[in-house]
């Protein structure tokens, strides 16, 4: 029986991975509060699944202007690159690698989540149609609609970047082994790159050239703050519509996008597939063909990806690595079941954002349902 090519080693960037396996960036919704500070039972969490060739933390906010669902944690505070410092020790103690992936919402967010009470930001003063989860002053939490934003000003951008290679900073003071750039999933800079979320009229919107540059400033910035060392990754999801964006033509955008990084040094490129809604759009197949054959470097799939299709996938030569979320949350131990053949847990929806080790750190590995 010949070994799944996922098991394989490979070198991302400056990592040395043993094997092709990434555990996906997922907001669980669980970190201490007040402060969104990371703390022990996310180290627990993390160290579970260190096997992995390399762990994607789940989204982080970069400011408390980033911030857009209750729970989760940041990358500001002394207190919180104290907090990550233990989960990275935990990983690395397990023989694991992991990479900070820089967040900020955008327009997914609302006033009570915002310093201030204020309007979030985004591109343009557009409203998303999507849900945010917010958390009263009396301590009850449910969703929300998103509130409408307030356009960022052309001289609030610099900050923005500054935001991004602070926290790139305080990643590296905690330990990461790198950074990851989230730019898909209809977040902020999702929003500026999409032509429906962005309506600007300056020089970071209308013309491609204009809706990607905040995109290449903060790719630029944090490869800068990493000192060029080969630690940052960047996601993206062409054709993805989740959290309201829409671009009029992926083709073009994400290939213009492509073209500009591979003349940054990067460790990765992340491709996120549309499955949101439990199937990948129409024409996403021929697109990612185009972005492989565009792109340099190595590039991650994820999105639905099961045991079979990502090594098929790395057959193919349409990924290097395949990353995996919900099976990561229901399989700790998900690199031996594949190794294994074995059968994966499934996972409990009902645990996934917010509470405590119940859907988060109780579900059993191989060995243990053996036993």
């Amino acid at each position: 029986m010949s070994r799944s090519p996922l098991l394989t080693p490979i070198r991302l960037g400056s990592l040395d991975l043993p094997n092709r396996v990434i555990m996906a960036p997922l907001t669980r919704q669980r970190s201490k509060q007040p402060g969104n500070i990371p703390y022990e039972l996310n180290a627990t969490y993390y160290a579970q699944r260190a096997n992995a060739g390399l762990i994607i933390s789940e989204a982080v906010q970069i400011s408390p202007e980033g911030q857009g669902y209750a729970w989760t944690p940041g990358i500001h505070s002394a207190e919180q690159v104290a907090g990550w410092k233990q989960i990275t020790q935990a990983v690395h103690e397990a023989d694991g690698r992991i990479f900070l992936q820089l967040w900020h919402v955008g327009r997914i967010s609302h006033p009570l989540l915002q310093p201030d009470g204020a309007d979030p930001v985004a591109p343009s003063a557009i409203q998303a149609k999507a849900e945010c989860y917010v958390q009263e002053a009396d301590g009850s939490h449910h969703k929300a609609p998103t509130a409408m934003p307030r356009a960022l000003e052309t001289e609030e951008l610099p900050r923005i970047v500054a935001d991004y290679a602070k926290a790139t900073r305080n990643a590296l003071d905690a330990d990461f082994d790198g950074v990851e750039v989230h730019a898909a999933n209809g977040y902020l800079l999702d929003q500026f790159l999409c032509s429906n979320s962005n309506q600007r009229t300056d020089g970071y919107g209308g013309s491609l050239e204009n809706r990607v540059r905040l995109v290449l400033e903060v790719v630029d910035a944090v490869i800068e703050a990493t000192g060029d060392s080969g630690r940052v990754g960047i996601r993206i999801s062409p054709m993805g519509t989740f959290n309201g964006v829409d671009d009029a033509n992926p083709r073009e955008t994400f290939s213009y996008l492509l073209r500009e990084l591979n003349t940054r040094n990067l460790a990765y490129l992340h491709v996120n597939r549309p499955d949101w809604v439990g199937g990948v759009y129409e024409g996403f197949d021929a697109l990612l063909e185009t972005l492989r054959e565009l792109y340099d470097g190595r590039l991650i799939l994820a999105g639905g990806m099961t045991a079979e299709s990502g090594a098929q996938a790395v057959e193919d030569g349409l990924a290097d690595v395949i990353a995996f979320g919900r099976p990561y949350i229901a399989n700790p131990d998900l690199v031996q079941r594949i190794k294994a053949r074995a059968p994966w847990n499934e996972i409990n929806p009902a645990t996934l954002y917010g509470g405590a080790e119940v859907g988060y750190t109780d579900y059993p590995t191989m060995v243990q349902t053996a036993s």
